[in-house]
């Protein structure tokens, strides 16, 4: 057979084996040949079947007998050539969906070769038995005898066909075997690929739990992969001097110790590590802030672990953190104050008693008549009706058929998804798209479902300081 040579296009494409390409071959038997041998109408036979043209640079069986040989080879010497060693390139991160479009084509890849294996070797089989069945034939009485020569010293072609008969006959079964050795190898690359192939898909899939499955919040500036969020570290403070011989436990114990301006200060409530908190200083004593949105300069599409421990800056846009809400609120209850404000500069102030559960409870805000109607409040709890705080990847929503948080966007304390979403998704200016709308920060009772606000502030206050007071 010819000699086979190695291109330089597999190293580029990372193929399972390198690309072939036959540098030269022996000469087909001529027609002559085929008709003295009785295979002319086997050759008309392959010539005639309706083999579908492939695209290029896909595998298809050779419409002769001689390029189903030469096919066979090159096959066969695509996986026992050593590729030359590859150039070193700078490292390229290739995309998950790169990586199952690869995934793909190589499992395609190897079922193709396995089908043109077998779809050979089948058409081989019938060749040497159509050959065997000649070559009884061709050796009859005749064959016992020497072939006679004429007078130059030549064999005749009918004499000399059963040679020419028995040399393809070993050509035959040389390329059997190594069709044997192909298959083989052929099916280990494809359990290899189908094992490749089930790892990609485990891994995408771990990854989807640790990362959000809707891409489409367009402010949305963290990728997969990367830390989750943390409260922006404070520089430059040191703790606010009081008369107590610790930090004061809320903002309402460091107004009652005498201050009056509003900023950052450091805390520490009981059983908890001190972390600083911003005051907001009024006349009905000293108030925590626990969000805030402005200017939409902080990703709220985050999961539970964020929300749980905080994130964004205290300067700007944050979230202070469910247990540390929990830490200051304690088993007390407290007042929760909701600032908002619309894109012509009106304000709105609401103000309602509250209670704010543990983790063990999805940290529930409880509530009472009538804003846990305005709410969706429905679950009865020994304080009130109660709304769960749910995200994207804890669903703890009213909806039994539905993830408000995936539906919409950011972590909130959601009923029915309808009626308040404070941390949703922030609009510079109001979609056209009522579909995007319903994603952005939204409390119904006030200016509509699909009105996504300009700003918002969250406070609490311990309900005994509120009467201290």
């Amino acid at each position: 057979m010819g000699r086979w040579v190695q291109t330089g296009e597999a190293d580029r494409l990372g193929a399972p084996g390198p690309f072939l390409q036959r540098s030269k071959s022996k000469p087909k038997p001529t027609s002559l040949e085929l008709q003295l041998l009785g295979l002319e109408p086997l050759r008309s036979e392959v010539l005639a079947s309706p083999y579908p043209r492939s695209p290029p640079g896909i595998m298809r069986c050779a419409p002769t007998a001689s390029a189903a040989l030469v096919l066979c080879a090159a096959t066969a010497g695509l996986l026992s050539v050593q590729g030359r060693p590859a150039q070193p390139e700078p490292p390229r991160f290739a995309s998950w969906d790169e990586m199952n479009l690869l995934a793909h084509g190589l499992l395609q890849l190897g079922h193709g070769l396995r089908e043109h294996v077998e779809r050979t070797r089948g058409q081989l089989g019938a060749l040497e038995r159509r050959m065997a069945a000649c070559g009884n034939a061709c050796q009859g009485p005749q064959g016992k005898d020497a072939p006679s020569k004429d007078p130059e010293g030549r064999v005749p072609d009918s004499e000399a066909a059963p040679e020419t008969l028995q040399s393809l006959q070993m050509q035959l079964k040389a390329q059997n075997s190594k069709i044997q050795q192909l298959f083989q190898k052929v099916a280990q690359q494809q359990k290899h690929l189908a094992k490749q192939n089930l790892r990609i898909q485990n891994l995408q899939s771990q990854i989807d739990l640790l990362a959000p499955t809707h891409l489409d919040n367009v402010v949305a500036k963290t990728s997969r992969g990367k830390r989750l969020p943390k409260m922006a570290q404070l520089g430059g403070l040191t703790p606010n001097a009081t008369s107590l011989n610790r930090p004061p436990r809320d903002c309402q114990e460091l107004f009652q110790e005498g201050e009056r301006h509003s900023g950052l200060f450091q805390i520490q409530p009981q059983g908890s590590p001190p972390f600083w908190v911003n005051c907001e200083m009024t006349s009905d004593g000293g108030w925590t802030v626990i969000q805030r949105r402005l200017n939409g300069s902080v990703d709220f599409n985050q999961p539970w672990e964020a929300y749980k421990d905080g994130f964004g800056d205290p300067q700007g846009e944050f979230w202070l953190g469910l247990e540390k809400m929990h830490s200051i609120t304690g088993d007390r209850g407290s007042q929760m104050a909701v600032q908002l404000q619309d894109w012509d500069g009106n304000a709105k102030l609401l103000q309602f008693p509250i209670h704010l559960g543990g983790e063990d409870t999805a940290y529930s805000l409880q509530l009472t008549e009538p804003t846990a109607s305005e709410l969706g409040a429905t679950n009865v709890s020994p304080n009130g009706l109660s709304l769960p705080f749910s995200t994207w990847d804890q669903d703890h929503d009213l909806r039994g058929d539905l993830n408000c948080a995936k539906s919409l966007s950011g972590g909130w304390w959601f009923g029915t998804c309808s009626h308040s979403n404070l941390n949703g998704q922030y609009f510079h200016s109001i979609p056209l798209q009522r579909q995007q709308r319903k994603k952005g920060i939204f409390w119904k009772t006030w200016k509509g479902r699909y009105y996504p606000l300009q700003a918002t502030t969250l406070l609490i206050q311990p309900m005994e300081a509120t009467a201290a007071s």
